[in-house]
């Protein structure tokens, strides 16, 4: 018996890293699993390690930066499973066209910005306004938004920076809006963990270093000293996920590795 069996759970950006990982830590609870992005493989690959775990699973190829599919990975779920008790928005990341030059606040580029802005907070939006109506139907949601440690300070890029901040307001506003249907609200924040998403070629040569001198600068920034991997985030979001976490919403919350505290 785990603590989510009978929970649908849809992780949005599941195919790899903190989305699989927390995928994979849900369905090892009970959940059913919806994972989407747009690598469909990569999907698959999680469906059949859920179903390695006795859960049932659904890959949903989706573009989140295009809204009729980020609502419709919801709507996919409900359709296939009658319900959708669990949300977790990790889809983000950075886009650019040219590089660090379309973040420059004087000179760059003005549609990467609004690109960001997007991918980080508005597909957040998107997917949870088409899920909220089923939620409040059954009276019970869990609404997991993955922050960043940009999220509580500056050093990341503008644009990038900005839109994790916006999160924060994001998880605080809608829990109260939601709290009296049963609906919590979180944001789960993690520091440098071990994803594609970390080009760490780039930056050693950004910081006139080599890979492993990257890696060793990236952890001095915690207190362990260490770059997390993406499984240790798993346990926090099923936490959150759980009917025991009733008691726990509009909160923010760090799997950082003690992150520049």
């Amino acid at each position: 018996m785990g603590r989510l069996d009978g929970r649908v759970a849809l992780v949005t950006g599941g195919g790899r890293g903190i989305g699989r990982a927390i995928a994979l830590e849900m369905a090892r609870e009970g959940a059913t699993i919806a994972v989407a992005s747009r690598t469909e493989a990569q999907l698959e690959s999680v469906v059949a390690k859920v179903r390695e775990l006795g859960s049932d699973g659904l890959a949903l190829p989706a573009d989140a930066m295009l809204q009729e599919e980020a609502q419709g990975a919801v709507h996919s779920t409900l359709e296939a499973f009658g319900q959708l008790d669990i949300l977790v928005n990790n889809v983000g990341g950075g886009v650019t066209r040219s590089g660090p030059a379309d973040h420059d606040p004087f000179t760059g580029d003005e549609e990467v910005f609004v690109d960001n802005i997007t991918l980080n907070l508005v597909t957040h939006y998107w997917a949870t306004r088409a899920a909220l109506p089923s939620m409040r139907e059954r009276e019970f949601g869990r609404i997991i938004s993955i922050g960043s440690g940009y999220a509580k300070r500056s050093g990341g890029g503008l644009a990038y920076t900005a839109a994790k901040h916006g999160l924060i307001g994001f998880t605080r506003s809608l829990a109260g809006y939601v709290a009296p249907y049963g609906i919590t609200v979180n944001c789960l924040c993690p520091g440098w963990t071990n994803t594609d998403l970390i080009d760490i070629e780039a930056m050693a040569e950004r910081m006139g270093t080599d890979v492993e001198g990257a890696k060793a600068n990236l952890a001095n920034d915690n207190l362990l000293d260490r770059i997390l991997e993406p499984e240790e985030l798993g346990p926090m979001a099923a936490l959150l996920a759980a009917p025991e976490s009733a008691g726990i919403t509009g909160q923010v919350i760090s799997v950082d590795g003690g992150y520049k505290v």
